[in-house]
This record gives structure tokens, C-alpha cells and sequence, in this order.
């Protein structure tokens, strides 16, 4: 009798204290990998110490966005950041050597750019809303990208940014706002600085959420909103279903 055919599942790695958006970012993720709420595992980075991840019982790894930036003075950072940032330096040592699928988003495109060498600081903030994104020849070949047209809007929102990837990094998509708004390193782990998990929905929960955490001032909440309603987004979420599916294909096992 042929045996059944069982899903990895993947990991969400979460740096959000806040309830409301972390529920809503899980959410998302769910929704747009195309996956059910038992197949995305979250695990909250900084509340205590990451477990030993065995890659094998993950089909592929995600790192969401959130209030932490890679480029904070180390002085400022809390030990939940700290310890955050030393977990996912373990982590990405071994994602990187096994060249393991791997998706960083916003939060996620500093970490994996400063373990690589990347240049992160503060040269290109953009504020929370839309934001046009253009695929470079890189991104249009690339099989993350496949089904996207070279130019879409997305949700994004950061203090801090790439400013030069190293040389192993292949630029995959640039904008006018950030030069680097995705790479890859090796094959399979690939960084966002736009949130591909975000609908009209999500950016107005994260604009609710993190009105006072200094990304905008608090009276522009309202104006913010509009702005990111007076915009379709539909183009990003695409990369998620791309991204499980290349996933699902090479992470199914036996059981």
C-alpha cells in the first residue's frame, strides 16, 4: 500500500510583542502561503531562547517584520532584542551553510543583510504605506517572482534599510524609496524589505498598532490610511504562494 504523503510545516519566527499585529501577521501568512493555521508554527523571538531548530521538520522558515531594527545602537537594544539577534545569528549560520528556504520580510531583510555584510542603516526610511517596487533582470528570472509584472506596489514601512548588499547577494527588486527591496543569497533564502503578507487589511492593523512607535507621528494616522486604501496591492502575496510551493515540493515526507 502506497504510503500517505504528510505537508511539512513551516516556521514563523515573530518579533512582535504586540498581540494584535503578531494575530494578524500569523494570519497573513497563513492566508497568502495558501496553508492552514496547524501547517504555520510562530514562535516569539526575544520572549525566550529559540529552541534547536532541526531544519528537517521545517518545509521552510519565515522571519516577519516588527518594531526591532538590526542598525538600533547596541546600547539602546532591550535583552529581548539582543537575545533575538543572537538566536537568529545561530539560526542563519546554519539556514545559510544548508542553503535552506528561508524568507526574511522588512525586519527580516536587515537581519540576513548584516549577517551577510550587508551595509544596514538609516539612509533610506520609508513611511508606512504603498510603495512602487521594480524587479530587476535578476528578480524577473527569479522563480520567487514568477507571475509578478517588473513593476507593482506593495506595503512597506521601516526606519532602516540596505544601502550595499555584498557581493554574493543578488539584488532582486530596487525602488526609488530603497535601493534594495529584495535578495537572495545562494539558491534559497531570500529577504523582502516590503511586507509581502500585507493586504489593505494588515498595513491598516499595523498603522493602528504601531502609531506610537515612531515610524510616523500619531496625528498622520488618519491621512496614512487613506493613503494606503487610495492603492490596489495585490501583486506581493504572490511571492508567498510561489515561495510554499517551491517549499512543498522539495519538503514533503513519508510517513
Amino acid at each position: 500500500m502506497m504510503a500517505d504523503v504528510q505537508a511539512k510545516p513551516f516556521l514563523l519566527l515573530s518579533i512582535r510583542a504586540e498581540e494584535r499585529a503578531a494575530v494578524n501577521e500569523q494570519a497573513s501568512f497563513v492566508r497568502f502561503l495558501g496553508v492552514t493555521a496547524e501547517e504555520l508554527h510562530r514562535i516569539e523571538l526575544g520572549a525566550e531562547p529559540l529552541p534547536a531548530i532541526d531544519l528537517d521538520d521545517w518545509a521552510g522558515i519565515i522571519l516577519g517584520g516588527g518594531a526591532f531594527n538590526a542598525s538600533d545602537p547596541e546600547e539602546s537594544k532591550s535583552e529581548a532584542q539582543l537575545q533575538a539577534e543572537r538566536d537568529l545569528a545561530r539560526l542563519l549560520d546554519i539556514v545559510i551553510a544548508r542553503d535552506f528556504p528561508f524568507l526574511g520580510a522588512c525586519y527580516g531583510i536587515g537581519t540576513v543583510g548584516r549577517h551577510q555584510g550587508a551595509i544596514v542603516d538609516r539612509s533610506w526610511p520609508e513611511p508606512v504605506g504603498p510603495v512602487s517596487v521594480e524587479l530587476t533582470d535578476e528578480g524577473m528570472a527569479d522563480p520567487l517572482f514568477a507571475g509578478l509584472p517588473r513593476a507593482f506596489a506593495a506595503y512597506g514601512g521601516h526606519k532602516e534599510a540596505i544601502s550595499r548588499l555584498p557581493d554574493h547577494a543578488v539584488a532582486l527588486a530596487t525602488s526609488v524609496a530603497a535601493p534594495v527591496q529584495a535578495f537572495r543569497v545562494g539558491q534559497n533564502v531570500y529577504a523582502t524589505q516590503f511586507h509581502p503578507e500585507l493586504d489593505l487589511d494588515g498595513i491598516l492593523t499595523r498603522i493602528a498598532v504601531y502609531a506610537h512607535h515612531g515610524y510616523f507621528d500619531p496625528s498622520e494616522q488618519e491621512a496614512l490610511g487613506a493613503a494606503a486604501a487610495a492603492v490596489t496591492v495585490t501583486h506581493p502575496m504572490t511571492i508567498l504562494r510561489n515561495f510554499a510551493a517551491r517549499c512543498r515540493s522539495a519538503g514533503a515526507i513519508q510517513s
